[in-house]
């Protein structure tokens, strides 16, 4: 019994001792995050691997509701500290309101996630009026804009990292997504500039283009079986990427120390396809 107890207090030490090196080992303990367009899925799912690493979040969107179920599944999920913050991205002095308040309550911020972004998808590029090319490049490339320019001085004093969000439709040129690839492209050319002016501050600037499993996608995919599982057998891997496993990793990885050397460069996590040479 004597030799089973002391065998028994061993095993629990060590398990102590490995529970503690995890906590140290979480990337984004003492770190915070400022995630644009925090309600929608993609985002909770980038936000949910944040939290899983240790960060403290900002959320923005233009609607309330998504942002609160996503800092509620955090809280319950994580025990993480979420800052919500009602912002029009294409408006800069809600943007810069909103990166003010989340500043304010945290004292810094490390990392700036900009994956917003509505469009006319589905429309054919002489069939896009003006309203429609607005609506992609307003909320996406210059709200990228007004977020990387009001971020840059805590970013500075950071030493910290960007990552945009940008898309397999402005590299292949998918019919129907003129007015999105255009504003996913301009978002590309804007971060390697920054890259460049940004570099010298040690702030890294990335781009990512994920492929991703959704909630429209699996409905689509119900709807349209034949077509869904063309689409599916066109992925080397097989499958459309988590949120959280697939894409969220991979942000978490370019927003730690281990990144600190990628800069100006686009990621796919498209799972091969659109692999390069």
């Amino acid at each position: 019994m004597v030799i089973t107890m002391s065998f028994l207090k061993i095993i629990n030490e060590i398990v102590m001792r490995e529970d503690t090196c995890m906590q140290h080992l979480r990337r984004m303990e003492d770190r915070v995050v400022l995630l644009t367009g925090g309600g929608g899925g993609i985002a909770r799912g980038v936000a949910r691997a944040f939290a899983d690493e240790g960060a403290s979040m900002i959320l923005t969107d233009i609607f309330p509701g998504g942002m609160e179920k996503t800092k509620a599944e955090l809280e319950k999920d994580f025990g993480t500290d979420v800052v919500i913050c009602v912002a029009d991205g294409s408006n800069e002095d809600q943007v810069k309101a909103a990166i003010e308040k989340g500043v304010e309550h945290f004292g810094k911020l490390n990392v700036l996630i900009n994956s917003a972004q509505t469009s006319a998808s589905g429309l054919t590029l002489v069939e896009h009026t003006q309203a429609d090319f607005d609506k992609a490049i307003y909320s996406g490339l210059y709200a990228t804009f007004f977020y990387m320019k009001h971020a840059f001085p805590y970013l500075k004093e950071s030493h910290g990292s960007v990552i945009n969000f940008a898309s397999g439709a402005g590299i292949s040129g998918k019919p129907g997504q003129s007015s999105y690839a255009a504003a996913k492209e301009g978002i590309r050319g804007l971060s390697r500039v920054a890259a460049n002016e940004w570099g010298p501050y040690d702030i890294n600037v990335n781009v990512v283009l994920p492929l991703v499993m959704t909630d429209k996608l699996a409905q689509w995919g119900q709807e349209n079986p034949e077509m869904f599982k063309k689409n599916l057998d066109e992925i080397p891997l097989g499958r459309y990427g988590d949120a959280q496993k697939d894409i969220g990793k991979v942000c978490v990885f370019l927003a730690s120390y281990d990144a600190k050397y990628i800069t100006g460069d686009t990621l796919f996590i498209q799972g091969g396809v659109g692999m390069k040479p």
